[in-house]
């Protein structure tokens, strides 16, 4: 049986885990696993097995923390001091910062082991996983491997789901990377609002969206970790200063709205509505009470807005990697312009090239007005749409994917314009900062699909709260 994180900590304190033996065993299982799967662009084999060696000497001099030898899993997005962290892209291969990330000094101070950096789409350019960067492998799903883990957290989602040890991920999402993958790996995945968790030590995508969150193959996992991440840091100009601690209430009956745009989509899934209502109905018989709302901004609006806005911000934080001072360094020959797009042409991966080239468009002089700031009023106006919602209910709950994992071969035949449309459900959340949940509703031909909760600004305590009764539920 697998530990919860409470569980197996309790158990390492009363001296009846190793902390040193679980950390090998993980590692071999990783290993293992990664020759099949690709979750990890790197695992931490010699660091990981020194930090339990050290952490096992602190434990006999009294050291305790909430995730006293608990091995953790870090998105490659995410800064480990000494780890190479590529952002999924061969650009930044041989890149090993000096530094920790926040999150990640955070959970090394509870006692937790980093035992690998996950695979991911290049900068987290992707809905499936499958844009990984230049000379990576695509993770595969654990339950099928012809199918997609979804993106952009693929390694963090794919590898939780199928360890066999006590394990949870810090995860990334700019769109919906975090929702996404956990609900085609069936586990839990916490996005929490912006500005809750600090963005310090993270490879950016797009500033005004990116949120590091957790994954875990259970709600108390998720939460704990996520509950150790949040909190206001100095180095974070966008981190929230005042804001309320995370922690489980006590169970009332909520109020949930279901956009009907969503729920009636020609995109979603009929196996997935059907698992999804079931679940609804289950939630009504203990007391919830739900209503079908409308969100016609978000629903037509979402998609095209968080686009123009996301691509604007990553042509920006992509433009210092051109082969100078950061980025992977070619034969210095020629003028700067042939050199700097030799660099970029050879290391950058063809979804990133795409996303670059609409990006600097849509903010070039003469378009700027017309495309990035019409999309930042438009957000606005989309915003204000959820906040007229979260006044008469909750929540706001659907499918958190309108299909189950499709075949890799499917997504080939997608247009991006297609491929960029597969995130309508998760993309109105990320794009208006707002907390939200997946985690797993059923299975369908032994494939997970997920249910999402999102509520209002800072009310993790609620979403986590009512994401653990229906967990129980289901």
């Amino acid at each position: 049986m697998i530990l919860q994180l409470s569980d197996f900590v309790n158990q390492v304190k009363a001296g009846q885990i190793s902390i040193s033996e679980n950390t090998y065993s993980i590692i071999e299982e990783a290993k293992k696993v990664n020759k099949k799967y690709n979750y990890f662009t790197t695992i931490c084999e010699d660091f990981a097995l020194a930090e339990a060696e050290r952490l096992e000497r602190e434990v006999r001099k009294g050291f305790s923390g909430l995730l006293l030898g608990v091995p953790v899993s870090i998105k490659d997005c995410i800064c480990v001091k000494g780890v190479e962290s590529k952002a999924g892209s061969k650009i930044l291969e041989g890149y090993k910062p000096n530094f920790d990330a926040t999150v990640v000094a955070k959970v090394r101070a509870e006692g937790a082991i980093i035992i690998g950096k996950t695979s991911q789409d290049e900068f987290g350019f992707g809905t499936f996983g499958k844009n990984v960067g230049v000379d990576f492998e695509i993770p595969k799903n654990p339950f099928d491997e012809s199918r997609s883990c979804g993106g952009s957290s693929s390694g963090s989602a794919g590898f939780t789901a199928i360890s066999k040890h006590t394990h949870v991920s810090i995860a990334e999402s700019t769109g919906g990377s975090i929702a996404c993958p956990s609900s085609f790996c069936g586990i839990v995945g916490i996005t929490p609002t912006y500005g809750r968790v600090s963005r310090f030590g993270l490879i950016d995508y797009a500033c005004s969206l990116d949120k590091i969150g957790s994954m875990g193959k259970n709600v108390n996992d998720a939460f704990l970790l996520q509950k150790i991440i949040s909190g206001y840091d100095e180095r974070d100009s966008t981190s929230i200063r005042d804001q309320p601690d995370i922690s489980i209430l006590k169970r009332k009956n909520y109020e949930i709205a279901i956009p009907k745009e969503l729920v009636e989509s020609d995109l979603a899934d009929k196996k997935v509505l059907d698992i999804f209502w079931n679940c609804i109905h289950k939630m009504e018989s203990e007391g919830f009470s739900y209503k079908e709302v409308s969100l016609p901004l978000n629903s037509k609006y979402s998609i095209p807005t968080y686009y123009l806005i996301a691509v604007s911000e990553a042509s920006t934080n992509l433009a210092k990697f051109c082969g100078l001072r950061y980025g992977k360094h070619e034969v210095l020959k020629g003028y700067f312009d042939d050199y700097f797009s030799d660099v970029r042409s050879n290391n950058l991966g063809k979804e990133a090239k795409r996303r670059i080239i609409l990006g600097t468009f849509a903010r070039m002089s003469g378009f700027r007005d017309a495309f990035y700031l019409r999309a930042m009023k438009a957000r606005t106006l989309l915003i204000d749409e959820y906040k007229r919602i979260f006044s008469k209910f909750d929540f706001v709950v659907h499918p958190t994917m309108p299909i189950l994992p499709p075949k890799f071969e499917d997504i080939s035949k997608f247009t991006p314009v297609q491929d960029y449309f597969m995130d309508l459900f998760t993309v109105p959340a990320n794009l208006s900062g707002l907390p939200h949940i997946s985690l797993n509703m059923g299975f369908v031909n032994n494939l997970p699909c997920g249910i999402m909760l999102t509520a209002d600004f800072l009310r993790e305590s609620e979403l986590i709260s009512a994401a653990s009764f229906l967990e129980g539920l289901l």
